[in-house]
C-alpha cells in the first residue's frame, strides 16, 4: 500500500509540509481581511461567517492533528490501543471522513459551479483586487487535490455512516442556523445569491447544498475503500 512503498516516515513529512502550508494561507488570508479591504469581513461575523474560511480553518486543525498523530506514533511506538496514538488516529479519521473530506469537496465543487454560472454571485469581481489569485486558488481550488493526497498515503477508518451522516447533518444544521442568525441581526446575507431567491427557494437551494455534502462523505468512504481495501467499520460503543 501506499504508506508502505513511501516508508513510515514520508506521510509524516507530507503532513507537515501541508499543515505548514495551510498556516501560511490563513496567515495571509488574515492579513487581508484584517487590513479593512474586505468589506465582507467588516459587517457581523467577520470572516467566520464564510464557509470557505470555516473549511481552511478546519483543513489546517484536520493537518495539524495529522501530523501530531505522526509523531506520537514515532516518538511512542509501545503505546498501543487504548493510548494517545490511538486516540488521535480515531480523532483524525472522524474528522476526515465526517467533515474534512466532505465539507472540503463541497467548498471546491460548489464555488467553481457558481462561479461558472455567474461569479458575481460568489466572488465578485473586486474581490480581484484584493484577494491574490494565488491565494483564491488555495482556498477553492488546492484543498481537494491535498485531500486525495491524504486518502492516498494513509488509509482511515470511516466511523459507521450513521454516525457519520448524524455528525454531517449536524455541522450543515449549525452552520444554515448560523446563515440565517447573521440574516436576523445584520440584514445581510453571506452570500449574494441568497438576496435573490424568494424564502421557499432560499429554503430549497440551502437543504440541496447540504444534501450535496452526503454524496461526497460517501464518495470518500469509496475512494478510500478502493485504496486500501475494506476496513473495518469502527465498532459502536
Amino acid at each position: 500500500m501506499a504508506a508502505t512503498v513511501l516508508g513510515c516516515r514520508t506521510p509524516g513529512l507530507i503532513h507537515f509540509v501541508i499543515f505548514s502550508w495551510y498556516v501560511f494561507t490563513v496567515w495571509h488570508n488574515v492579513s487581508i481581511t484584517a487590513s479593512g479591504r474586505h468589506p465582507g469581513t467588516q459587517s457581523y461575523g467577520g470572516r467566520w461567517k464564510y464557509l470557505t474560511f470555516l473549511d481552511l480553518f478546519l483543513q489546517t486543525v484536520f493537518f495539524g492533528l495529522c501530523f501530531l498523530t505522526d509523531v506520537t506514533r514515532h516518538f511512542f511506538p509501545k503505546l498501543g490501543r487504548g493510548g494517545p496514538a490511538s486516540f488521535l488516529t480515531d480523532l483524525r479519521d472522524t474528522i476526515l471522513a465526517v467533515l474534512a473530506f466532505p465539507v472540503g469537496s463541497f467548498v471546491v465543487l460548489s464555488f467553481w459551479l457558481l462561479y461558472a454560472y455567474d461569479r458575481e454571485l460568489v466572488y465578485p469581481r473586486f474581490l480581484d483586487d484584493i484577494i491574490p489569485q494565488w491565494l483564491n486558488h488555495a482556498m477553492h481550488t488546492v484543498i481537494l487535490p491535498l485531500l486525495l493526497v491524504e486518502l492516498y498515503i494513509i488509509p482511515h477508518r470511516f466511523p459507521s455512516r450513521k454516525k457519520g451522516i448524524l455528525g454531517l447533518t449536524l455541522f450543515s444544521g449549525l452552520y444554515m442556523a448560523w446563515v440565517f442568525w447573521i440574516h436576523h441581526v445584520s440584514g445581510v446575507w453571506v452570500y449574494p445569491i441568497l438576496g435573490f431567491l424568494s424564502p421557499l427557494g432560499r429554503g430549497i437551494f440551502l437543504a440541496a447544498a447540504s444534501l450535496t455534502m452526503v454524496p461526497l462523505y460517501f464518495l470518500g468512504e469509496k475512494l478510500n475503500t478502493l485504496l486500501w481495501g475494506q476496513l473495518k467499520k469502527k465498532k459502536n460503543k
